[in-house]
């Protein structure tokens, strides 16, 4: 049996027993190194190589900002100011969500994060002015999802440090396709609830309120404005950029909120802590487990198999954002990006695609899957806060699913969508 046969093999049987996938990772390493004789003193060396990486410290910092910034008061300045900005028009509470995970998507860079910190404020909101409650957690659900598209990203961190891209140039490539989807997400909830009455629960849209309520969460919307104009005027890099968020969201919650409680910061540790250590387990098991593929050259082997089916860059695209979508729905996200991108990378870049453009995709990709059953953690989320079935909340998302993954379609054939505004920037 080759090495590969012994890998793919264990990992498959572990996932089937009901392994966690840290341990079908790492397990299955293990066995493939025993059978070919690697001595296992190597995969301890692996662990310290795969977090010893300056990048990666964006993790935490970005996940205790986000945590931090949920109990500073800053989210539902956010929200506020969204809901100023909609008016009276249809499903103008389901618009106001979108909006709101898009300004919270800026801070936290996580798809659960958003979508807790703005469902606990407006799904409650949504269902008491008449909304179903499988829609109103749907249409949550659905939107978190951009907060790990719009930059910063804790996922898009994870895949420039795998594949050895520049942050920066992914963060600021996810702009674009983050306000595309967020777009076509408003389009789909105006067109569903026009004519439902669900425009009446909306004031209008008053100039006056709507200063007064910039007025309010200035500090809050100056957190994404320092965050990420720091990073793309290189000030600071993202990890520093994530370390100053932390710092000002103390700064703003203390001292001018005052709205952070001991109990608060706890929370926010704990989750932090949480969160970070089961990222950088998974991470140091996919790092042993990708040595072992680029060491016997299965990209390589899975470049050839693509292309002897067809040459045709767009439609080996295609059939890999099924391969992704079909692999969101089991996986985790993070999990995901750590295991398809030592195998799938080498084979875009053979085929010509530009990696930050496939990083976009492959994140892009995972925001469907915080969305899909049966592993859709927004789903689940979205379904404790509204108190209703998954499986309601899951039938109720299917077209904001589709609305992004026709997004990413487009973005397979003009990727010119991801690439520009980089090169217009000068990365």
């Amino acid at each position: 049996m080759s090495p590969a046969t012994v890998l793919f093999g264990c990992f498959v049987i572990l996932l089937l027993m009901g392994s966690p996938i840290a341990v079908a990772l790492g397990v299955s390493a293990m066995i493939t190194f025993i059978y070919v004789g690697t001595d296992l003193s190597s995969i301890v060396q692996i662990a310290f190589n795969s977090v010893n990486s300056f990048p990666i410290m964006a993790l935490p910092a970005f996940v205790l900002a986000g945590a931090l910034m949920d109990c500073a008061g800053i989210s539902k300045r956010l929200v506020h100011i969204a809901e100023t900005m909609v008016g009276k028009i249809s499903g103008g509470l389901a618009i106001t969500t979108t909006l709101s995970c898009v300004f919270f998507g800026a801070i936290s860079g996580s798809g659960p994060a958003t979508t807790a910190a703005v469902g606990m404020l407006m799904i409650p909101a949504m269902i008491k002015k008449g909304y179903n409650k499988g829609y109103a957690g749907a249409a949550t659900a659905s939107a978190g999802g951009i907060g790990i598209i719009i930059p910063p990203s804790i996922p898009m961190v994870i895949y420039g440090v795998t594949a050895q891209q520049s942050i920066v140039k992914m963060f600021i490539a996810g702009v674009i396709p983050g306000l595309m989807i967020a777009m076509g997400l408003i389009i789909v909830h105006y067109l569903r609830c026009r004519g439902t009455g669900y425009s009446d629960e909306m004031e209008k849209f008053s100039l006056r309120r709507f200063l007064l309520a910039v007025k309010d969460g200035i500090w809050a919307i100056l957190a994404p404005v320092i965050i990420l104009g720091g990073i793309y005027s290189g000030i600071f890099t993202p990890t520093e950029a994530a370390i100053v968020a932390i710092f000002y969201t103390l700064f703003v919650g203390i001292f001018i909120y005052r709205e952070i409680t001991f109990a608060g910061l706890e929370k926010s540790l704990t989750t932090t802590s949480w969160l970070t250590g089961r990222v950088l387990i998974i991470m140091f098991t996919a790092f042993a487990f990708g040595r072992i593929l680029v060491e016997n050259r299965i990209p390589d082997l899975i470049a050839q198999h693509l292309l002897s089916i067809t040459s045709d860059v767009h439609l080996l695209l295609i059939l890999v954002v099924v391969f992704l979508l079909f692999l969101g729905m089991f996986m985790e996200t993070l999990a995901l990006i750590l295991i398809v991108t030592p195998v799938l990378l080498p084979v875009m870049t053979i085929l010509g695609v530009d990696p930050i453009h496939f990083g976009i995709i492959l994140v892009c990709c995972c925001g469907v899957g915080f969305s899909t059953p049966p592993l859709g953690e927004n789903m689940f989320i979205a379904s404790g806060i509204a108190n209703v079935s998954l499986e309601e909340i899951s039938w109720k998302a299917l077209p904001f699913c589709a609305v992004t993954i026709g997004m990413i379609i487009l973005m397979v054939f003009f990727p010119q969508i991801v690439l520009w505004l980089p090169t217009a920037l000068g990365y």
